[in-house]
């Protein structure tokens, strides 16, 4: 299909990915615990922007780039996971209510969180880098359309899958808004896994 091999393991290969909890994941529930379904919304277009800037920088030939340049690669990789542990620490500490909250009402900030958390994450570049040229059929490329194409799917299946889920998280946090210190309690542990994946990326 418009030059990419076996289409429906490229979407299922997706899924997979998107499957996988990390810093994106629990900025999607967090924006929606906060605000509702149209924040998680607002924070499922930032995930969808931030991963096609780093698809288009992939094909650009930037993934490689990094790959090239130890120094560089690890300057974005330190870079994301300050950035993750800043908004893990924020999560912790910031008083109930406060508008120190790293994580905003308004939507432009939730779409601009999500889309950071997802550009700054160094992992999220390799995968790109090692997962398209696997489904790439040489025989039938087609250059931007077959790029134009992946990169459209991408963003469809990104999009039903964030949407459901934040929908499931709406449902999940009429409840526990009731109950102000289990939301407290949740907030601090999406600020906790948030410093661990820092910690994490910038270790590795």
């Amino acid at each position: 299909m418009l030059g990419i091999a076996d289409y429906g393991a490229f979407c299922a290969a997706i899924l997979l990915f998107l499957a996988l909890p990390g810093p994106g994941t629990f900025a999607l529930l967090t924006s929606t615990g906060k605000g509702g379904f149209r924040a998680g919304a607002a924070a499922t277009l930032g995930v969808i922007v931030g991963d096609q800037v780093l698809l288009w920088l992939a094909v650009a030939g930037v993934a490689a780039l990094l790959a090239a340049q130890p120094l560089l690669f690890q300057a974005v990789q330190y870079l994301g996971a300050a950035y993750l542990a800043w908004i893990g620490l924020k999560l912790l500490f910031a008083r109930p209510g406060s508008n120190a909250s790293p994580v905003r009402i308004e939507p432009r900030r939730y779409a601009r969180q999500a889309f950071l958390i997802t550009l700054l994450n160094p992992k999220a570049i390799v995968f790109y880098m090692a997962f398209f040229p696997l489904f790439i059929d040489p025989a039938a490329h087609r250059g931007a359309v077959t790029f134009a194409a992946m990169a459209a799917t991408i963003a469809v299946i990104t999009a039903v899958y964030c949407l459901l889920l934040c929908a499931f998280a709406d449902v999940v946090s009429a409840k526990v808004k009731a109950n102000r210190r289990l939301a407290r309690g949740l907030e601090r542990l999406a600020g906790v896994f948030l410093v661990a994946f820092g910690i994490r990326l910038g270790t590795q």
